[in-house]
Formats: structure tokens, C-alpha cells, sequence
């Protein structure tokens, strides 16, 4: 079982930096893979980065060279830096953690509690 509670978000405004950061309960976290959601308003929860338990990193094309997702083992953190923000990044953000080994989809087992990102134009 693991638990993850978020922190960060908020409002900033296009081009702007933004970074959210999970924290994980359980003394496996080195063994499990994470990810960040995302969901907008009217739209279905898409992945938006992945790390597995290895290091190995996803990201969805719109994000790419602007997000970067971090694991921290020791810690049993997993952030995400987000720069050159865009309105369309507006969501709502959710950590996500499986140890599943598909861990590049959207098949994920425990969830964080969301926050909010809103990037105005």
C-alpha cells in the first residue's frame, strides 16, 4: 500500500516555472514507478511524464523539453518542474505510483489528492 499526498500548484502566469512535488508513504518506494496526470476541464485524465523504478523516463509529446519528472528514493519524493508554461497546461495534477511493470500507461494503482495548475494567458 502506498500513500501520496501533493504539494505545490497554483496560479502563474504563461512562460512562468512551476513545480509539484509528491510525497510517498511505504518502505518500497524504490520499487515502484511513478507518474503525473493530468486533467482538464471537459477532458479525460491523460499521463503526462513517467519515471520507472530504473530511472527510465516518459513523456507525452506536448510536454517534452519543457517538464521534467524526478524520483528521489531517499526522500520518497517524485517531482515535476514544469517551465515554459502554457494555458493549455491548465489542469488539474495528480501523482500516481504502480508496480506494474507497464508503467509508461495509464494503468496506475495509487493516487495523490490532486492540485490545481492554472497558467493564464
Amino acid at each position: 500500500q502506498v500513500q501520496l499526498v501533493q504539494s505545490g500548484g497554483g496560479l502563474v502566469q504563461a512562460g512562468d516555472s512551476l513545480r509539484l512535488s509528491c510525497a510517498a508513504s511505504g518502505r518500497t518506494f524504490s520499487t515502484y514507478s511513478m507518474a503525473w496526470f493530468r486533467q482538464a476541464p471537459g477532458k479525460e485524465r491523460e499521463i503526462v511524464a513517467a519515471i520507472s523504478w530504473s530511472g527510465s523516463t516518459y513523456y507525452e509529446k506536448s510536454v517534452k523539453g519543457r517538464f521534467t519528472i524526478s524520483k528521489d528514493n531517499a526522500k520518497n519524493t517524485v517531482d515535476l518542474q514544469m517551465n515554459s508554461l502554457k494555458p493549455e497546461d491548465t489542469a488539474v495534477y495528480y501523482c500516481a505510483a504502480t508496480d506494474r511493470l507497464t508503467w509508461w500507461t495509464n494503468v496506475y494503482d495509487y493516487w495523490g489528492q490532486g492540485t490545481q495548475v492554472t497558467v493564464s494567458s
